[in-house]
């Protein structure tokens, strides 16, 4: 079981603020929110896309509903609402959304980029694109345990 930890402070004694960034903000970045509010449920966490869906896709809320982490409130939202607020980290977790993440005009501490296969291109039966689900999940909650463990677990 992955422990959850206490409040995560930023250098100015605030509640460290992550946005995750895909380009439909449907499946990889709402997997990865789910997590990071998991690991911490005090962290400030949001994840937008530069070209979001209409609704997180259904096999995204089964794959994380599976492992006990409920994501089905999640909405797409616009990265362009965000533009200009503050944050400490910016997360890319798709090639695309890399190639057109927008200039934040708001201070961005850090921003990376932790890449992911896009599970919703997957094809075939239907427990063969939930494989591809599943193991996307279980990628990105490493990566991102990994990530929160080097950058955010003892920041205070």
């Amino acid at each position: 079981m992955i422990p959850v930890n206490p409040v995560i402070l930023s250098k100015k004694g605030e509640i460290l603020k992550v946005l995750i960034l895909c380009t439909g903000n449907s499946c990889r970045s709402q997997m990865a929110e789910g997590f990071l509010r998991y690991f911490d449920r005090n962290l400030h966490v949001r994840s937008a896309g530069t070209n979001p869906s209409v609704q997180v896709h259904p096999k995204a809320i089964q794959a994380m509903a599976e492992i006990g982490i409920d994501i089905q409130a999640g909405r797409p939202e616009d990265v362009d609402q965000y533009l200009s607020d503050e944050w400490d980290y910016v997360i890319t977790v798709c090639d695309n959304a890399r190639e057109t993440c927008p200039v934040f005009a708001g201070k961005v501490r850090q921003q990376l980029h932790i890449g992911f296969e896009d599970p919703a291109e997957a094809t075939g039966t239907e427990e063969e694109v939930m494989t591809v689900f599943r193991r996307i999940r279980d990628e990105i909650r490493r990566d991102f345990y990994q990530f929160y463990e080097a950058h955010l677990k003892d920041h205070k």
